[in-house]
C-alpha cells in the first residue's frame, strides 16, 4: 500500500491474485498436456535442460533465500534452538501431506495475528499521525509493490506436491480448491495490508511488526505467534528446495542418510543467512522479482503457450501472452528498482512515537502530519 498508494495497491492485490489463480490452473493444465506431474519435468519436457535448469534454481532460490523468523525473535540463540528442536525434525518428514495439517495450525495463528492487527487500527491507529501523501491514488514504485505481492501469494513450486497429495487429483478438483483458496488468501491479505497502512500510513515497514512498540504485549504475542507460523511453515519450502537437489544431482531418489544429510545442509545454511539478515523488506522485494515473478508469470504461460494446441484467441492463450510480457517487465524494473530504493528498515530500532515523551509536534510541519495535537497523547495505556 505504501509503495504503490492505498486504491491502487489494493487494485493489485486483486490483479496478483487473480494471475495467480490462473497460473496455477494452467500449470496443472500444462502438466496433462505433457503427460508429466512435476514442475520441473513439465519444464524439462517443454524447454528441454536449459529451461529444466532454470526453474530449478528459481525453485532452490525461492524457499532458501531467507527463513525470517529472527526479525521476530532478537536472540540469536533462540532462532538457533527453534530451528533445531522444531524446523529441523519437522523438515525430515518425506510425506508433504503429513505438512498439511501442520500448517493447518498456522492458518489459525494467521487468523490471531490478523485479530490483533485489526484490533490495534482502532486503538492505535487515531494516535499515530498520518503522512501528507497517505491517501494518494498510484505511486511510482507501484512495481515493487507487485514484487512483494507475488512473494505473498507464489505457492507455484509446490503445487504439484500438493496436488499429487489429493485424493483422486483431478483438473477439475484442483481448479475448485485454488479458487477458493486464492479468495480466502486475497481476503486475509487485503485486511492485513488495508489494517496495517490505516495504522500507520507513510510510516508503514517492510516488516509491519517493527512499527509496533515494544511495550505492546498485544502486539508482542502476535510475534510469536508469527514465529510459530515459521516454523511450521518453513518444513513445505525446504521439502521442495530437497526435490530439486534430488532430481538435479541424485535422479529424483534419496536413501535415507542422504535424505537427512542434505535436510540438515539446507536448514543449516538457511539459519546462517538467516542469522544475517534484519530486514524483510528488502528480501520480500529481492525474492518477489526475482523467484516469484518468473515463477508465476512467465515459465506457466510460456509452457502453457508451448505445449497447448488451442487457437490463439482462446482466453487461455490470450491471458498467457499478457501474462508473459507483464511479468518480465516486473522482475526487471522491479530488480533495479529494489536496489537503488529498497523499502524502509529501522534495523530494530523504535518508532518514534513509541517515545512520547521525548517528541514533540510543534518542531514538525503542521501539514506534514495534518494534526494540531502533540504525540503526547501516545502513552502506554493504549497497549493495555
Amino acid at each position: 500500500m505504501k509503495q504503490a498508494g492505498f486504491p491502487l495497491g489494493i487494485l493489485l492485490l486483486f490483479w496478483v491474485s487473480y494471475v495467480t489463480d490462473f497460473s496455477l490452473v494452467l500449470l496443472i493444465k500444462g502438466g496433462a498436456l505433457s503427460g508429466t506431474d512435476t514442475y520441473q519435468s513439465l519444464v524439462n519436457k517443454t524447454f528441454g535442460f536449459p529451461g529444466y535448469l532454470l526453474l530449478s534454481v528459481l525453485q532452490f532460490l525461492y524457499p532458501f533465500i531467507v527463513d525470517p523468523e529472527n526479525l521476530l525473535i532478537g536472540h540469536h540463540f533462540i532462532i538457533v534452538l527453534s530451528t533445531v528442536a522444531f524446523t529441523l525434525p519437522l523438515s525430515l518428514y518425506r510425506d508433504i501431506a503429513k505438512l498439511g495439517k501442520i500448517s493447518l495450525i498456522s492458518t489459525v495463528l494467521t487468523t490471531l495475528i490478523l485479530g490483533i492487527v485489526m484490533a490495534r487500527v482502532v486503538s492505535l491507529g487515531p494516535h499515530i499521525p498520518k503522512t501528507e501523501d497517505a491517501w494518494i491514488f498510484a505511486k511510482p514504485n507501484a512495481i515493487q509493490a507487485v514484487g512483494v505481492m507475488s512473494f505473498a501469494f507464489i505457492c507455484h513450486h509446490n503445487c504439484f506436491l500438493v496436488y499429487g497429495s489429493l485424493e483422486e487429483p483431478t483438473v477439475a478438483k484442483w481448479s475448485r480448491i485454488i479458487h477458493v483458496s486464492t479468495l480466502i488468501s486475497v481476503f486475509i491479505s487485503i485486511l492485513f495490508a488495508t489494517c496495517g497502512y490505516l495504522t500507520f500510513t507513510g510510516y508503514t515497514q517492510g516488516d509491519l511488526f517493527e512499527n509496533y512498540c515494544r511495550n505492546d504485549d498485544l502486539v508482542t504475542f502476535g510475534r510469536f505467534c508469527y514465529g510459530v507460523t515459521v516454523i511450521l511453515t518453513y518444513p513445505i519450502e525446504c521439502f521442495v528446495t530437497r526435490e530439486v537437489i534430488a532430481n538435479v544431482f541424485f535422479g529424483g531418489t534419496l536413501s535415507a542418510v542422504l535424505h537427512i544429510i542434505i535436510t540438515v545442509a539446507i536448514i543449516t545454511v538457511a539459519t546462517l543467512v538467516s542469522l544475517l539478515i534484519d530486514c524483510l523488506g528488502i528480501v520480500l522485494e529481492l525474492n518477489g522479482v526475482i523467484c516469484a515473478a518468473p515463477l508465476i508469470f512467465i515459465i506457466p504461460s510460456a509452457c502453457y503457450l508451448k505445449l497447448s494446441e488451442e487457437p490463439r484467441t482462446h482466453s487461455d492463450k490470450i491471458m498467457s501472452c499478457v501474462m508473459l510480457p507483464t511479468g518480465a517487465v516486473v522482475m526487471a524494473v522491479g530488480f533495479v528498482m529494489a536496489i537503488t530504493n529498497p523499502q524502509d528498515c529501522t534495523h530494530g530500532q523504535e518508532m518514534f512515537y513509541c517515545f512520547p515523551n521525548n517528541f514533540s509536534l510543534t518542531n514538525v510541519s503542521v501539514s506534514h502530519f495534518q494534526v494540531t495535537t502533540q504525540l503526547s497523547i501516545l502513552n502506554v495505556s493504549i497497549f493495555q
